[in-house]
């Protein structure tokens, strides 16, 4: 015969609560998988389980697949059980005889609602090891394990609760399964200990010890429990995975052993959950004042240091405290906000559990409010914005002013040498024993300084404007550039003056001297400006230059080859010159003229225009490089403008359209809470997902401000916008998720339904016209009309609308949130737990309470806790010690209640 139910029936005829038939089907194919290890403790431990039965009846049985073979045993343990009778067995030893008897048990399992998958009487009588064995476990479940019911659950979730309800207290006690967790038999003596103290020393026993412990548990067990020994301690220790089966049976036998103390474990229990919510609720608020004065002190110690303007003399100091900043941005800061958020979610849900269970809501100390915090988050990303844009503003003038100081020095060093010997040379008076012809040529060389000396009168104004500036943009040795710009502009002062005066001197000698070479002349008026040109064509070859972008270093390229195009002219000058002193040579040589000295009229020779051509020639090409340098520079700091934003275009558009969407999901009911809650999981994943393109981001936004890059062009999306947006849509998802979990809170804790969860949605969403997650006051006047409530412009209506708004909005921030909303509905209709409920709770017990009362039936901290909240019990029948528990419910819910 095989069986097959769909649906697990009990003795009554009413569903039972045993186990899914699928679940059930899967147990059996493991079964079919077990390893010798496993069902070797089910051999012993069902044989043991069946014998303490089986010897009721005054008969055992000795091998379990050869025993109920023939069905007589079986069918005798069924009625054991059971306490029914079962058909009349045939008493026949052919074959045929067994398998009828087989088959009378399993109908009476089935009758019990019991589903046998491809469990056969013929496989019995075949004595098959693992179908009997799984023919056993069923009976085992239907009649030792199902009935168990703890805090409603029922079977092996039951039975499981009660272990871990009853093992709490013990330390190295974590009871998870029926497998790992009694591997080391600190449970078991556990379970023996708290029903029956005085049998076990629990605090002897060791963790590392298993074989002691097990032993000790299944002797204590057999000999004072009646609870037969079911398993070796050898093949617990010895197995990496003890059977389950075999130790659900075994623990089994313990539950049915101490249910008598059931009912005070109940009464235990409902106070223990009183308790619980509100020991939990007091660490809820210690953890928020904790967490929300930390994250204050932070701001206010971060927000000066952020403020601090003190400017530093070199960019070396500046880029060190930018590389500060960002330090404090990568790591200081993310922990930060991340607390913050957190500490809304505790605030939130701490609210949610004192709505719940009829508590006053939480008040934070002054100060420390949700709004106070969000206030100075608000300061310390102002202070951090205006701190950021003044290191790069600093880093932008420290730039310009290295820039100028340097080019200050250059020009500086450039005029003095021009002006080494030139007070000598104006206040000699070698014109006084001169010839004609040499005081003609002193005056023509004193023309031609002249001009050399116009020709410089742009530099020094140069100078004189660069330390100008320096001094303008604070410059830190701005002293020593004015007292080095103040010597030159005495000096060129002293140089103008001596300049007049000689030339005075040399006009009145020209009176008398009339020779003159007009070739030397020519030559000094033609080389004096092409020297100069040669000169600022060297200076401005070699002149430093800062470009931001691709088109500044493109003109100056430009500048740079119009420069170039006009050397060919400048070269034709150069043989121009060069050809006059060539003629001066050939005039003197034809008319054997001996030439005392140089030109007379200027000190420019042609070696040295040769010279400084050559040094022209040889700045083209360095220049050229210059340039091209940085223009592949300035390429690359497009390059990398151009990659931030292609990225940020893509990365702004996403956080707002998840904004959005966030948006749409928090005012829309699709499916369950649990289905919305997964999805919202979910969608936050996908968007913790995306954080790797933030870090890319952040990456490139790195490389272009190491590059110094201020300005893109290809984007309006900055790192900073970006930042907060991305800040923004953690918080606002981490809001949306923490709001589903405060409804399943509440739906569960007031019993409201998905349908009615659906219906106070509808209503709420129909009169948010603006979709922005709250009602105004109007707007919610307006729904509660449409639910039925008379709160029409009248004064009854007004006076209750009045007592409806003090629920809903206890702040008076003039908006209903959808959370408030259901909270008001619900308790409309549901309640928690009362103070009538925890004083009957004790009343079970006592008219009062001692403490070693209090000590053994609770966890040890709630036990103290209800002892350190309860005045001495003054009744008519008190004991020394006597507490009373009046006076601890006073101290939860207040005399109002009472």
């Amino acid at each position: 015969m095989y069986l097959h139910f769909d649906t697990i029936q009990a003795s009554s005829g009413g569903p039972a609560n045993y186990m899914d038939p699928r679940e059930q089907e899967n147990d059996w194919d493991r079964d079919l998988l077990l390893d010798p290890a496993w069902e070797k403790q089910q051999r012993k431990t069902f044989t043991a389980w069946c014998n303490s039965h089986l010897r009721k009846a005054g008969t055992q049985i000795e091998n379990i697949e050869e025993d109920f073979r023939d069905g007589l045993k079986l069918m005798l343990l069924l009625e054991v059980i059971s306490g029914e009778r079962l058909p009349k067995p045939e008493r026949g030893k052919m074959r045929v005889h067994k398998i009828n008897n087989v088959n009378k048990a399993l109908d009476y399992i089935a009758g019990k609602g019991v589903k046998l998958v491809s469990i056969g009487a013929e496989e019995i009588v075949d004595g098959n090891a693992k179908m009997t064995l799984g023919m056993i476990w069923t009976i085992i479940l239907r009649f030792a394990i199902q009935d168990i019911s703890v805090e409603e659950t029922s079977a092996k979730e039951g039975l499981l609760l009660w272990c871990q309800r009853k093992t709490a207290p013990y330390k190295n006690v974590n009871v998870q399964n029926f497998h790992i967790s009694w591997k080391d038999g600190l449970a078991f003596n556990a379970l023996i200990h708290r029903h029956r103290p005085e049998l076990i020393d629990y605090d002897k026993l060791r963790k590392d010890d298993p074989l002691t412990n097990l032993n000790n548990a299944f002797e204590v067990a057999e000999k004072y429990l009646d609870i037969p020994k079911m398993m070796d301690a050898e093949d617990i220790v010895n197995t990496a995975r003890p059977d389950e089966k075999a130790i659900m049976t075994y623990v089994s036998s313990f539950y049915h052993a101490f249910s008598g103390a059931q009912k005070k474990v109940s009464t235990a229990t409902t106070i223990c959950k009183v308790l619980a919510v509100n020991q939990e609720n007091e660490h809820l608020m210690e953890d928020y004042e904790k967490l929300a004065s930390d994250l204050l002190d932070w701001i206010r110690r971060t927000i000066p240091w952020l403020e601090n303007r003190a400017p530093e003399k070199t960019m070396a100091e500046m880029q060190q405290k930018l590389e500060d900043f960002r330090g404090y941005r990568r790591v200081h800061k993310p922990p930060k906000v991340q607390e913050k958020c957190q500490l809304e979610i505790n605030f939130n849900t701490l609210q949610t559990k004192l709505r719940l269970s009829n508590r006053p809501a939480f008040m934070p100390s002054e100060g420390r409010m949700v709004s106070d915090i969000n206030g100075s988050w608000h300061n310390l990303e102002g202070a951090e914005k205006g701190y950021e844009e003044w290191m790069l503003n600093e880093i932008r003038r420290l730039e310009r002013l290295d820039h100028l100081a340097e080019k200050f020095r250059q020009k500086a060093t450039i005029h003095e040498s021009w002006t080494d010997g030139k007070e000598a040379m104006l206040t000699q008076k070698d014109y006084e024993t001169a010839s004609l012809s040499e005081v003609k040529a002193l005056l023509r060389k004193h023309e031609a300084f002249e001009s050399d000396l116009a020709a410089h009168q742009d530099r020094v104004e140069q100078i004189a404007a660069i330390a100008q500036e320096l001094n303008e943009l604070d410059y830190y040795d701005s002293p020593s550039v004015n007292a080095r710009c103040q010597k030159i502009c005495e000096q060129w002062d002293a140089l103008g003056s001596l300049t007049q005066s000689r030339r005075e001197s040399l006009e009145r000698t020209e009176k008398q001297l009339e020779s003159i070479d007009e070739l030397y002349l020519e030559y000094a008026k033609r080389a004096a400006p092409f020297n100069n040109w040669m000169e600022g064509a060297m200076e401005d070859l070699q002149d430093m230059f800062i470009v931001h972008n691709i088109e500044e270093i493109q003109g100056l390229i430009t500048a740079h080859e119009q420069f170039k195009s006009t050397l060919p002219e400048a070269n034709k000058e150069r043989e121009a010159i060069q050809a006059i002193q060539a003629e001066v040579q050939k005039i003197a040589q034809y008319n054997g003229i001996k030439l005392s000295g140089g030109n007379p009229y200027t000190t420019i020779t042609p070696k040295s225009i040769d010279n400084k051509w050559d040094k022209v020639e040889q700045l083209v090409p360095q220049r050229d490089q210059a340039l091209q340098e940085e223009l592949a520079k300035q390429q690359s700091n497009d390059h990398l403008r151009r990659k931030f934003a292609t990225q940020a275009n893509i990365v702004g558009p996403w956080i707002q359209t998840k904004m959005e969407e966030i948006g749409r999901i928090s005012i829309e009911m699709n499916g369950t809470l649990e289905d919305q809650l997964v999805n919202l999981r979910e969608y936050e994943q996908s968007i913790i997902e995306y954080k790797p393109n933030i870090d890319q981001l952040e990456g490139d936004h790195q490389l272009i401000q190491e590059a110094l890059i201020f300005d893109n062009k290809y984007t309006a999306y900055t790192m900073e916008h970006l930042r907060v947006g991305w800040e923004q849509l953690l918080t606002t998802i981490a809001r949306t998720i923490n709001e589903i979990e405060n409804q399943i809170l509440t739906r569960d804790a007031k019993g409201i339904s998905q349908e009615q969860l659906h219906e106070y949605r509808t209503s709420f969403n129909h009169f948010d016209k603006d979709h922005s997650g709250g009602l105004m006051a109007e707007e919610f006047k307006a729904c509660l009309i449409s639910l039925g409530y008379d709160v029409e412009n009248n004064k009854t209506g007004d006076a209750e609308f009045a007592r409806i708004m003090g629920i809903v909005d206890p702040n008076n921030s003039g908006v209903v949130t959808f959370q408030a909303f259901i909270d008001f509905m619900s308790r409309e209709t549901t309640d928690t737990d009362t103070a009538d409920q925890v004083i009957a709770s004790f009343k079970i017990l006592a008219n009062f309470i001692m403490a070693e009362e209090l000590r053994r039936e609770l966890p040890p901290d709630q036990a103290e806790y209800c002892i350190a909240r309860m005045a001495p019990y003054s009744g008519p029948d008190a004991k020394p010690g006597a507490l009373d528990y009046m006076s601890f419910s006073t101290a939860l819910y207040g005399e109002s209640d009472l």
